[in-house]
């Protein structure tokens, strides 16, 4: 299971920060199912339990940064102390799913129905294509209003932050899943004329008003699809494996 996932987005392309791979348990063990899900919390391991999953593939590592204690004090412990108790086993692919082939950006361009998709801010990794986003053409040019509207029905968001509404028709779309707002440069050296991304900082919505629409929709929304990715990798790869995608809504931003 670990070795399909890797294959298909193998760990040399993570970022330097980053933690993906196993996070916690024994990879020999058989899998009775996959919970699969984009954060571990608690209410994600409870629910790997009552259905019966002994492993949990997550985008979002549980693991960022060391532990120096197991008491229970905080939520990533109690997930540790609980997994192990249940023997559940924790695999992340996340910055190593963002820039693989066919990954998250991709599972974001499938959604709109994006044509001709392609990497930009491109790199290659110990020979592997890569890169941190993807861009691509929509079937036809639509106007910035409906197509703000297209992304939020795609990705069930009550609200979208833009930029002023660009005054051109929209064909060609940047995207970057996540916190992606640093190709914000690189999405309008592709030419794009709009940029979908999780997360942007105020001040980079200045500054662009007419030359590219920005269309910022969420961290947790943005890459809320990627448990499919990982259940079509084992349903292909591991023939016979049980996968559940995770009834569980681990967003931690309530709009209110």
């Amino acid at each position: 299971m670990l070795s399909a996932l890797e294959k298909f987005a193998p760990l040399p392309l993570q970022e330097s920060w980053d933690n993906a791979g196993l996070q916690l348990g024994l990879t020999e063990a058989e899998v009775s199912g996959a919970l699969l899900c984009l954060d571990v919390n608690e209410k994600i391991v409870d629910e790997a339990i009552a259905k019966g999953c002994n492993l949990i593939v997550s985008h979002h590592p549980l693991l960022f940064r060391g532990l120096k204690q197991i008491s229970g004090a905080d939520y990533v412990q109690r997930c540790v102390i609980k997994a192990i108790k249940h023997d559940v086993v924790i695999v992340s692919m996340h910055t190593n799913m963002d820039n693989a082939l066919d990954g998250v950006n991709w599972k974001i361009a499938e959604r709109l129905g994006l044509e001709g998709c392609k990497f930009f801010a491109q790199k290659t990794i110990d020979g592997l294509e890569a890169g941190s986003g993807v861009v691509g053409d929509l079937p036809s040019e639509m106007g910035a209003r409906p197509f703000v509207e297209l992304v939020k029905n795609k990705f069930h968001v009550e609200c979208a932050m833009c930029n002023e509404l660009l005054e051109r028709p929209i064909r060609k779309v940047a995207i970057c899943g996540g916190a992606g707002d640093f190709l914000l440069p690189e999405a309008m050296g592709e030419g794009a004329d709009a940029f979908i991304t999780g997360e942007m900082h105020y001040h980079q919505y200045f500054g662009h008003e007419q030359q590219i629409q920005i269309c910022v929709i969420g961290h947790y929304q943005s890459e809320q699809f990627t448990a499919e990715i990982f259940r079509d990798i084992i349903q292909r790869e591991c023939l016979g494996v049980r996968t559940e995608i995770a009834e569980t809504n681990t967003n931690p931003i309530n709009y209110i």
